[in-house]
């Protein structure tokens, strides 16, 4: 069961009425709207995923679909950037350098420049387009537990300025999962070539960190 409620930040009245749909990450299906009731609650009978809340067509969650999701906003005309449950600056601008080697992913009708290893050159050319090319060029059929732990790194990141380690996703995932699941070595299959912490960051379009592995 997923549950999604909308109120007002400030004064925390429920919005009656306001449609809600989900979108799922690993094959970019939506559902049909459901109307918040007189509690600003719309509830949707499916089982935990990843994915995007939208509310009146604009996205303003994304992360785990599972449970109770509250959403609050500061009035209903805000912003979609402002919206989000995970606030934050991401990275942005090139990290190129001299002779620096680098190779292009495709991604629709564009190209995105990445480094030797696939990570991008400018992280804000990251979109969940890009995330589905690099896979496939790596081999890596997204499943629903994939996206999670794209959108848990991008989400830390943004909540704590920093990247996540692998110690930081095996006490998360341990809790959201359970502990075989949530384990370094199932983490680790997930994202058989360099683990979720390099593999991952590269598909979260994070930068490489110290100590990957």
């Amino acid at each position: 069961m997923i549950a999604v409620t909308v109120s007002m930040k400030v004064t925390q009245e429920p919005l009656k009425r306001t449609p809600v749909v989900l979108r799922f990450d690993e094959d970019g299906r939506e559902t049909a709207p459901v109307l918040t009731d007189r509690l600003g609650t719309a509830t949707f009978d499916l089982p935990p995923t990843s994915g995007q809340v939208l509310v009146s067509g604009i996205p303003r969650y994304d992360g785990r679909l599972d449970g109770e999701i509250r959403i609050e906003l500061w009035s209903i005309t805000q912003s979609e950037q402002g919206s989000h449950c995970h606030p934050g600056t991401f990275p942005s601008g090139s990290n190129a350098y001299p002779s620096m080697t680098t190779r292009p992913v495709k991604v629709n009708d564009h190209e995105v420049l990445t480094d030797s290893e696939g990570y991008l050159v400018d992280p804000a050319d990251w979109s969940e387009a890009f995330a589905r090319a690099l896979a496939v060029e790596e081999g890596l059929a997204l499943q629903s537990e994939h996206w999670e732990v794209v959108r848990f790194l991008r989400g830390y990141y943004a909540q704590q300025g920093t990247q996540a380690t692998v110690r930081d996703m095996i006490r998360h995932f341990s809790r959201v999962w359970g502990a075989d699941k949530g384990s370094s070595r199932y983490l680790h299959k997930l994202f058989p070539r360099g683990g979720p912490q390099k593999q991952g960051n590269r598909l979260a379009g994070l930068l490489r960190t110290k100590g990957e592995h």
